[in-house]
C-alpha cells in the first residue's frame, strides 16, 4: 500500500471482479468519497478542495466508481446503485476497511444510500450532495436540465468543449469556478477510446432504481447537503429524504448549484468535518 500522505500515488484493487482506482491520504478513521456521474468524472476532481481538511482528521479515501476515471470501463447490465454498491461492499474487504464513514456527491451519494441500506454494517455517517434518490420530484419536471444534457452528451455530433462547458455549467451557480482547464482537463478524459466505446457505442439506458420505500430503514446518521440552485437534483427531492430517513438533517447553501463542496468548499469543510467528528 502506498503512504497514506501523498494522494499522487495510484492504487488499484479487484473487487467484484472490477478493477478499481483509488487515491487516499491521511490516517485515522476512514472516510470514502464517491464521485458523481457528469462525463469525465472522478473522485480527486470532485474533491480536491476537501480532501486536504479531510486528511488532517481522517483516512479519506477516494474512488473511482467503475466507468469512471481510472476503473474498469465495464458494461453495467442492472441497477446502476444495486451494483456500485456492491462493488464498494467488495472494496472494502479487499481494502481491509470494515466501516467507515461516507462522502457522496450526486450519484456518489445514491451509491452510499444503497450500500447503507443493503449493507448497515458497512457505513457509519453518511454525507450526500444533491443524490436523486427520489424519482419523481415533487416541484420540478423530470428529468432535470443538467440530467438532460448528461444523456446527451455523447449522442449525435458526440463530445465536444461546447457542450461539456454547457453541461458543467449547469453544475454551479458561479461559472468562474469553471476555468479552461477544468473543462480541458474534464474534456480529454470523456474522450479518451474507452470512454467513447463504453457511452458512445455500448452502454444503453440504466435500469432506474427509485429508494423512496427504502430510505426509512437507513440507521446510518445521514447529512444531506443541497444548493439552493441545483440544476440537476431537486431541491424537494432531498426535503423529502429528511422526512423519510430516521436520523437525518439538511443544510442548505444559497447562491450553489450541484457543486457545495466546490464552490462553499471551506463552509463545507468545516459543516462535514464537525458532522463526522461529532
Amino acid at each position: 500500500m502506498a503512504p497514506r500522505g501523498d494522494l499522487s500515488d495510484s492504487q488499484f484493487v479487484t473487487a467484484a471482479g472490477v478493477r478499481v482506482h483509488y487515491k487516499e491520504v491521511g490516517e485515522g478513521y476512514p472516510v470514502i468519497c464517491l464521485h458523481g456521474a457528469g462525463p469525465g468524472a472522478n473522485s480527486e476532481s470532485n474533491f480536491r478542495r476537501n480532501v486536504g481538511a479531510l486528511s488532517g482528521r481522517f483516512r479519506a479515501v477516494l474512488v473511482d466508481m467503475p466507468q469512471f476515471g481510472k476503473s474498469e470501463k465495464v458494461p453495467i447490465d442492472e441497477g446502476r446503485l444495486g451494483f456500485n454498491a456492491r462493488v464498494m461492499d467488495a472494496f472494502m474487504t479487499e481494502t481491509g476497511i470494515e466501516r467507515a464513514h461516507y462522502i457522496g456527491n450526486s450519484m456518489g451519494g445514491q451509491v452510499a444510500l444503497k450500500l447503507a441500506i443493503d449493507k448497515p454494517e458497512r457505513v457509519d455517517r453518511l454525507v450526500v450532495l444533491g443524490p436523486g434518490a427520489i424519482n419523481n420530484p415533487i416541484f420540478v419536471p423530470s428529468p432535470l436540465e443538467g440530467i438532460k444534457l448528461i444523456a446527451d452528451y455523447y449522442k449525435g455530433e458526440g463530445p465536444t468543449r461546447e457542450k461539456l462547458r454547457k453541461l458543467l455549467d449547469t453544475l454551479v451557480y458561479d461559472s468562474s469556478f469553471l476555468t479552461d482547464e477544468v473543462v480541458e482537463e474534464r474534456f480529454q478524459t470523456t474522450i479518451e477510446p474507452d470512454n467513447l466505446e463504453l457511452f458512445a457505442k455500448r452502454q444503453g439506458r440504466y435500469k432506474k432504481e427509485d429508494l423512496y420505500a427504502d430510505l426509512g430503514r437507513i440507521e446510518s446518521p445521514t447529512l444531506i447537503v443541497w444548493g439552493m440552485d441545483d440544476r440537476f437534483g431537486a431541491l424537494d427531492v432531498g426535503l423529502q429524504m429528511t422526512r423519510l430517513m430516521k436520523r437525518a438533517q439538511m443544510h442548505i447553501f444559497a447562491r450553489c448549484g450541484h457543486w457545495a463542496q466546490v464552490e462553499h468548499a471551506e463552509a463545507f469543510n468545516r459543516l462535514v468535518i464537525g458532522f463526522l467528528s461529532d
